[in-house]
């Protein structure tokens, strides 16, 4: 199945997400104690608690913080009791924005949301205005120049869902939620490596941005994502 070009995009919002490493830690650690909390403290039977602990460790973050907020979700530490929330809107010419929190304040919470949209052109709609966009997913990225005869027969055998070629030479293997580590560990094995990787909320269609819109659009990006109480922003736009 052929795919639009991506490549550009994914590694524009790969470098965004290591220039903001920093505040990345304590988004990381939120998620960590969560799913600790939800599903046990071994990562081995806690699939969103695995998938949170390697989201950690590929920001570089200490092994001592780690096992602190996994204490902190199963009780052998004092935490902060999160809730989960998220938030819907449109973007610059209609793009959808999904915002997911966890906070121990939603009055708090959804004022910031509220005031970020506003602020920089968006809409915050009601539940549900745009979900139906979205398809929640496991999302594997590879390179330009890969294999993908190769790949294809690997991620099929793996339990992928689909496998997606771009125009710019770039891969992306989609799994169900669930399988996502189970694919990604699958293809590892057979030597394949993947450039970005996450289970995501996936726009079913983009809408693509430039010039002033896409500056304005990526402000309103910025906005949320550096709200303290926002873990993940998911967007249809394509910049």
């Amino acid at each position: 199945m052929a795919g639009h070009s991506k490549w550009a995009n994914i590694q524009h919002r790969k470098g965004r997400q290591d220039e903001k490493r920093g505040a990345a830690f304590s988004k990381v650690a939120k998620e960590i104690t969560v799913a600790a909390k939800m599903g046990g403290g071994d990562a081995a039977f806690n699939p969103r608690l695995r998938l949170a602990v390697d989201k950690a460790k590929a920001a570089n973050m200490p092994k001592d913080k780690i096992d602190n907020a996994i204490k902190k979700g199963t009780g052998e530490l004092e935490g902060v009791d999160y809730v989960e929330i998220r938030y819907e809107g449109y973007g610059i010419g209609g793009a959808a924005i999904m915002v997911d929190c966890l906070t121990d304040n939603k009055t708090r919470t959804v004022a910031e949301v509220r005031h970020a949209f506003t602020k920089h052109g968006g809409n915050m709609g009601t539940d549900g205005c745009v979900a139906f966009q979205f398809k929640h997913c496991g999302q594997l990225i590879f390179a330009p120049g890969t294999d993908e005869d190769r790949l294809m027969d690997a991620a099929i055998e793996a339990g992928a869902e689909d496998v997606i070629a771009s125009d710019d030479g770039s891969i992306e293997v989609v799994t169900a939620p669930a399988d996502y580590m189970a694919v990604k560990d699958a293809l590892e094995a057979a030597g394949f490596s993947a450039e970005f990787g996450q289970v995501t909320m996936k726009a079913e269609n983009e809408t693509e941005l430039a010039g002033d819109d896409a500056a304005r659009m990526q402000k309103l990006l910025d906005a949320l994502e550096s709200l303290d109480d926002v873990q993940e922003v998911y967007s249809s736009a394509v910049i």
